[in-house]
């Protein structure tokens, strides 16, 4: 008895029954149990897959209106020596920009239309450094934005709520410094918009040049810095070194702190769409189980035959196992192939099943984007297989067992 003759009489009682009406059930229930390891594992893959799609897209969104690393002032509403510290921050190895900014709330008024906002400073040029979307945007509407001008670049969705367009203007109202003081209302000119791709900031941010927005507030200078980085991921680190040789009275923010309870929420809710979708496959997996058992059944004479033979409990025993485990690979390398074709695929089925359903699935207000993205890793679809494998080959154990303890006497006694 080696492996291979295991492997072809247990691939052999997997295919069994067509033929035969008493085995058709038998047959039957085992192609259940494969179907429904391959519907876990896919459902597993896809879930996945649009999770971290869903994470990347709102993370490349987001830093094209957030810069990897924020310093700030922590006791007052500027940084002194900004531009000394820009300079020595641009001859440290990993730094590809450094831009001055400043960030205030105020309220954009038009006629009767009211909108919270933030206000930020840039320098044109040197925020094109920083920020993705700034480059993009640093010859068209940014290059309108001149000192003195108050001029203002509005996101799109906040343009759209005040009903404003190019060439419009906006009141700019100003909260007094305390309770008593009444509010300060400038006028300023529309010169154009942008969208980012992500709710939020198109619905709550606006642009104007660094000095209109320093005399808007009365402040002397800037109220921090941008940083960009040549990796993003070496932001949190890159913080932790710079808030350690600038010392407490600055705050130093990276992109993940800036969006933490974000960020630390996708990661949960990934990790609980996993436990429960594994133990989807788990249930499919175990289905096995009774699949084996009634395998066992059926194929009681068969066992006595080969035990008279010359096969061993354990020969007998391998057999059921090399059974169950081929089911559970074909199950998992259908799951595979099903998931990776839907992750892979699924911006051509959710624009068709929208359309089919006539409504849509992805509000831009509530999920941040409009479309539904998908990003298959390796780091998740082999160990979505390696449980499922593994999985299947426990519930093989038991069934497998009890066909090796099968004695052939009492098997063939019946027969």
């Amino acid at each position: 008895m080696n492996l291979s003759y295991e492997w072809q009489v247990g691939w052999r009682y997997l295919r069994a029954g067509r033929g035969v009406r008493g085995n058709r059930f038998v047959s039957f229930i085992a192609a259940v149990a494969m179907l429904g390891i391959a519907l876990g594992v896919a459902a597993l893959i896809v879930v996945l897959s649009v999770m971290n799609g869903f994470q990347r897209e709102v993370r490349e969104r987001m830093l094209g209106v957030v810069a990897h690393v924020e310093i700030v002032e922590r006791h007052e509403l500027s940084l002194p020596k900004a531009d000394e510290l820009a300079e020595a921050l641009r001859k440290q190895p990993g730094v590809l920009g450094v831009a001055p900014f400043l960030a205030m709330p105020a309220m954009l008024g038009r006629g009767e239309k009211l909108r919270g906002a933030l206000v930020r400073g840039i320098d044109p040029v040197r925020e094109a450094e920083v920020l993705p979307l700034a480059r993009e945007l640093r010859d068209t509407v940014l290059k309108r934005l001149e000192p003195g001008s108050r001029r203002i670049v509005l996101g799109a969705e906040l343009a759209r709520e005040l009903a404003v367009s190019e060439g419009g203007s906006v009141t700019l109202v100003q909260p007094g410094a305390t309770a008593s003081a009444a509010p300060r209302f400038t006028a300023y000119t529309v010169v154009g918009t942008f969208d980012s791709g992500h709710h939020e900031y198109d619905s709550s941010l606006a642009l104007v040049h660094l000095q209109d927005a320093a005399t808007q507030f009365g402040l002397p200078g800037p109220a921090g810095l941008q940083v960009r980085l040549a990796d993003l991921d070496a932001a949190p680190q890159a913080a932790a070194d710079l808030a350690a040789v600038l010392g407490s009275h600055v705050e130093v923010r990276d992109w993940t702190r800036s969006n933490r309870i974000w960020f630390e929420s996708v990661r949960l809710q990934k990790r609980m769409m996993a436990l429960i979708l594994t133990l989807i496959v788990a249930v499919a997996a175990f289905n096995l189980v009774s699949t084996l058992v009634m395998t066992v059944t059926d194929k009681r004479s068969d066992i006595a035959i080969l035990r008279t033979l010359g096969a061993s409990p354990r020969s007998v025993m391998g057999i059921f196992m090399a059974q169950g485990a081929a089911s559970g690979l074909v199950g998992t390398a259908g799951g595979v192939a099903l998931g990776l074709g839907v992750a892979l695929n699924i911006d051509v089925i959710v624009p068709a099943l929208e359309r089919l359903l006539g409504t849509r699935f992805l509000d831009r207000s509530i999920y941040l984007i409009d479309r539904m993205p998908s990003d298959p890793r390796v780091g998740d679809v082999l160990p979505i297989a390696a449980i499922s494998l593994a999985l299947a080959f426990v519930a093989t154990l038991y069934p497998s067992w009890r066909a090796s303890r099968l004695a052939p006497a009492e098997a063939l006694r019946h027969d």
